[in-house]
């Protein structure tokens, strides 16, 4: 069981994004994809909102956090230009005082608030110091020899969805780990071993995950209609 007060929850954002320049400021249904995630995280039930924390280097995101009350991490252009090593992406390990971190991406803005509450709940009594969230897929799936990664249909059976075998997809919405493996340069657990990091399963209608400009406005109509 860990203590809350040992849980900081960390937004990543920054704007140089290659294929949708400046998307954490872009103006998005009237607000902004920052906007949006802190304003979730302002009304959680479960995070104290002093664990809350901003990480980033542009002072259009940082007046954002500023704006909505959250504690801000001064992010250098080095981490913020950083896509591999984990040290440099995570350099705020050594400015707060904390055990555990979660972290939420911002580029999700149908990710419910009561599903990161459930998370970081969750994560307070798991055993498990890794924590990444998922969706639950039931379809058939090959790897890059053509093999097939799930069960095969029963002899004489045609393949579809309902007898498909189970298999989870990464979610990019939500994470949590260990400061003390993220100082060493590991993030979530091994990879190597089953539950290692453990899974979370998340609604799969939650995490549309905005990488490209045609899904900034496919997100930002369905947004403004389901906000009508």
């Amino acid at each position: 069981m860990k203590n809350v007060e040992d849980v900081a929850v960390i937004i990543f954002a920054r704007l140089n994004s290659k294929r949708i320049p400046q998307k954490m400021t872009r103006a998005f249904a009237g607000t902004t994809l920052l906007d949006i995630l802190v304003e979730k995280l302002n009304a959680s039930k479960m995070i104290p909102k002093q664990n809350i924390y901003l990480f980033a280097h542009e002072t259009e995101l940082i007046n954002i956090g500023k704006n909505n009350g959250i504690r801000i991490l001064k992010r250098s252009v080095k981490s913020a230009n950083s896509d591999s090593d984990l040290r440099i992406i995570h350099e705020w390990h050594d400015k707060i005082d904390y055990t555990y971190v979660v972290s939420v991406n911002a580029c999700l803005p149908f990710l419910s608030i009561e599903t990161i509450d459930n998370f970081f709940k969750y994560y307070l009594k798991t055993e498990h110091e890794g924590l990444f969230g998922v969706v639950k897929k039931k379809n058939y799936y090959w790897d890059q020899s053509l093999r097939l990664m799930t069960s095969a249909p029963e002899n004489k059976q045609a393949p579809n969805t309902r007898t498909a075998s189970e298999i989870f997809e990464a979610a990019h919405c939500l994470y949590a780990s260990k400061i003390d493996w993220i100082k060493q340069g590991i993030w979530l657990g091994t990879f190597n071993k089953p539950n290692d990091p453990e899974l979370f399963v998340v609604d799969e209608s939650e995490v549309f995950d905005i990488d490209y400009p045609w899904q900034f406005e496919f997100a930002e109509s369905v947004y403004l209609h389901r906000n009508i």
